[in-house]
Parts: structure tokens; C-alpha cells; sequence
């Protein structure tokens, strides 16, 4: 019996092998290797998907915060609100613009950002609110943008695990000054190596990012501003215009499983994400939370299956930003660290597949 990985990458590039290859090619043909032709096509096409009027596309997801955090004029004594139960990329990125790290706590349904936590962490010092879409689960963005509105605070919405989520029928991104996204390999929509990307509105915002990516410059030998190499690859941006073609249908996939995790579980009564009202998900990680984790992941190795912990140690938590968070306490947030377990979930995933995953888990798992 074969094993199931956490994400089939393996049997995504052989459902598209001939495009994939044929895409390549052209770049190494035409020597697009550095922005281009090939990125702009994708940033055109991925600004359609995401309901934005630009897409500046860049190196990685974490170049894509810092130059959006410096962009919106976030640095040094600026505090900038988000959450510890994310990928330390999110609090990197604010580091990196020389501001402070605010972490506030998560509401146990979605995981997400809790408005009434954020609200309660405002100071005059706050410049900006990063909120993470985190697992493809959209934030409670409303409430989210009620709490700051009145404040001038940019919102700056992380979307690296979100491609194609929604709210309240607009996609997330549409909501804050700008959101960034991750091409990681594994995202649901991923590159063939780092790249990311940020989505804007703004006009300005969009001229001044697409200089910070590139050196500050307007044209090859003039620089109006400091700026950074973050460019993205041709190659990247060629792999990327094939796969979002499939990506509507590889997240519908994805909510259909979740449907069917859903449905086995519940008379168990194992906790599971439960996104806002009027948001659609687009499950980039399925979570469960379980009493007994390292017990239930030594047998879905043992079966065969690869399970995965997203994220065990929070960030306040993390050496590198104790100082910063004190002896700060985050009941949610170091709660489920201790619980959660993620399953495998793609586009790929057949039933007869995560009926085994099912199986296996059940068998040991205790809520």
C-alpha cells in the first residue's frame, strides 16, 4: 500500500508535465530569467483572481511583508499588531522594518486574529494591523477594520496561506491597504521554487513597492529611492500562470475534503477550524485538535501517513522575539499549540486516500 504524503506535488506536476515543461522552456528560450514578460503576465492575471488592481510580484512571501510594511511608511518605534500562531515570517517581517511586534491572541473557532484582542492592544504607537488568513481561513476582517478605522492605521493582510479565500463575497486581500502572498512549493498555489507577491489598490503604494523590489529604480540606471533585489524569477512566474489556471478548482477540491473530515468527526466531537460566517476557505492546512498528538502522528506514521504541527511553539514563545513579548500570556494560543495536528489535504487527495487517513486517525485519536 503506498504511502500519502501531506501534499502530492508529485502527482500535481504529472497532471500538468506538458504545460509545465512547455512554459519552462519558453523562458530558458527567450532568457527571461529576471522579471519580465513572464512575471508580468502572471501579475496581471493574478491581480484579476485576487480582485486587486496590482500585483507586484517578488522574491518570497516574507519579502513581500517587508516590502509592503516599508511601503505603507511602517519602522522604527512603530508597534504593528498581529498574531503569535503563525509562521515566524509574519513577525520576521516586522523586525525587518525596524518596528515592534505586538501579539495579541486568536479566537478559538477560526484561529485567527480576535478583534476584541486587537482592540485591546491599540496605542498610539500602532501603525499598522497584520492580520493572517491563517490555514486559508479568512479573518474576521470586518470586525477587524472597525476596530481601526477611526485610527488611521494601515491594515496589511496576510494572505500566504489564502489564495482564493473569501468574505462576505470579496476576496480576502480586497480589505486592508495591501496583502502578501507566498509561492512556497506546498501553498495552494505554488511556485517551483521562493516566490511571492503583494496585492494592492492603491496607485502609489503599487509604484513605490514595484521600486523596493528593484533597487528603487524607475528606469535601469536611475533610482528615486533605496530599494532591495526582491524580484521574482521568469521561470517562477511561467510556473505560476500555468498552475492558477487549476487553482478555483484544486481549493474546491480542498473544501470538499474538509467537508468529509467534517463529517467523519463530528460525532466525536474533535474540534476543527469553523470559519466566520459568509467566509469560504480554501483549507490550506485541515486542523484537528487532539489530546493525545504525538501518540495519534507515531501511528499515521506507522500507517503510512504524514501528518504535520502548524505551529507547536508560538512566537512569543520563540527565543527570538521573548524579548519583545516579555512575559506576555496568550490563553488560546498556547492552548491549541499543545493540541493541534494537521492532515493530509491537496487538490490531489483521493477519497479512497483520506478514507485511510480517517481510519488511521480515528483509531487512536482522542479529543
Amino acid at each position: 500500500m503506498n504511502n500519502i504524503p501531506f501534499v502530492n506535488l508529485d502527482r500535481q506536476y504529472d497532471a500538468l508535465r506538458s504545460e509545465i515543461n512547455k512554459a519552462i522552456q519558453a523562458v530558458i528560450d527567450s532568457k527571461a530569467f529576471i522579471q519580465g514578460p513572464y512575471v508580468r503576465a502572471f501579475e496581471e492575471s493574478f491581480a484579476a483572481f485576487c480582485g486587486c488592481s496590482y500585483v507586484i510580484g517578488c522574491s518570497n512571501g516574507t519579502s513581500a511583508l517587508s516590502l509592503a510594511l516599508e511601503a505603507l511608511g511602517v519602522g522604527p518605534g512603530d508597534e504593528v499588531i498581529t498574531v503569535a500562531h503563525t509562521f515566524a515570517a509574519t513577525a520576521n517581517a516586522i523586525k525587518h522594518v525596524g518596528a515592534l511586534p505586538v501579539f495579541v491572541d486568536i479566537e478559538p473557532n477560526a484561529y485567527t486574529m480576535d478583534p476584541a484582542a486587537l482592540a485591546c492592544a491599540l496605542t498610539p504607537r500602532t501603525k499598522a494591523v497584520l492580520p493572517v488568513h491563517l490555514y486559508g481561513t479568512p479573518c474576521d476582517m470586518v470586525q477587524i477594520k472597525s476596530a481601526t478605522s477611526q485610527r488611521g492605521i494601515a491594515i496589511l493582510e496576510d494572505a500566504a496561506q489564502a489564495h482564493g479565500a473569501s468574505l462576505c463575497g470579496r476576496p480576502v486581500g480586497s480589505f486592508g491597504d495591501a496583502a502578501t502572498y507566498s509561492f512556497y512549493p506546498g501553498k495552494n498555489l505554488g511556485a517551483y521554487g521562493d516566490a511571492g507577491a503583494i496585492a494592492t489598490n492603491d496607485d502609489e503604494l503599487a509604484r513605490r513597492l514595484g521600486k523596493l523590489r528593484d533597487h528603487g529604480r524607475s528606469s535601469k540606471y536611475l533610482h528615486d529611492i533605496y530599494g532591495y533585489n526582491h524580484r521574482m524569477d521568469g521561470i517562477q512566474g511561467a510556473v505560476l500562470s500555468v498552475k492558477l489556471k487549476s487553482l478555483a478548482r484544486w481549493n474546491a477540491r480542498r473544501r470538499d475534503l474538509a467537508r468529509r473530515y467534517d463529517a467523519a468527526f463530528a460525532d466525536r466531537k474533535f474540534k476543527t477550524i469553523l470559519a466566520p460566517r459568509d467566509a469560504v476557505p480554501v483549507y490550506h492546512l485541515y486542523i484537528v485538535e487532539v489530546s493525545n498528538r504525538d501518540e495519534v502522528a507515531r501511528k499515521m506514521e506507522a500507517d503510512g501517513i504524514a501528518t504535520g504541527v502548524h505551529y507547536p511553539v508560538p512566537l512569543h514563545r520563540q527565543e527570538s522575539f521573548r524579548k519583545d513579548a516579555g512575559n506576555l500570556v496568550l490563553p488560546t494560543t498556547e492552548r491549541i499549540a499543545e493540541r493541534i495536528l494537521s492532515l493530509p489535504i491537496c487538490g490531489e487527495l483521493s477519497d479512497a486516500e483520506q478514507d485511510r487517513v480517517i481510519e488511521s486517525f480515528l483509531s487512536v485519536a482522542r479529543g
